[in-house]
């Protein structure tokens, strides 16, 4: 009855090395675990750092399994992004394809 928009997205395999990987969880869950080579900039903060995020690359984002991050990514839409994509199962989806990690805690890198 409803419709909803549909987001660009993509999935652990499309996203490559020029890709901005941009991981808006909160800081306990990027330090357990995050995608190498990813920026952290926790959802809150986006708007008050909105010129961090590039415009003129494709950018990824990221959080646990998709939601927090497709909140995101409709927001920089509406501000004028258009090159940016929602990573279809967050970092869940990440870990299962096997897609390299780190963590900042010390300890192996999981997904809180």
């Amino acid at each position: 009855m409803f419709a909803h928009p549909t987001l660009p997205s993509a999935t652990p395999a499309d996203v490559d090395d020029s890709a901005l990987l941009l991981d808006v969880r909160e800081v306990d869950e990027w330090r357990a675990g995050h995608a190498v080579g990813a920026v952290h900039l926790p959802m809150m903060s986006v708007p008050a750092r909105l010129d961090e995020v590039p415009r003129d690359r494709d950018v990824v984002v990221v959080c646990r399994v998709g939601a927090r991050s497709a909140q995101v990514v409709g927001y920089l839409l509406a501000q004028g992004w258009d090159r940016v994509r929602n990573l279809d199962g967050g970092m869940v989806a990440w870990v299962q394809a096997g897609r390299a990690m780190a963590s900042e805690d010390g300890h192996d890198p999981r997904v809180i």
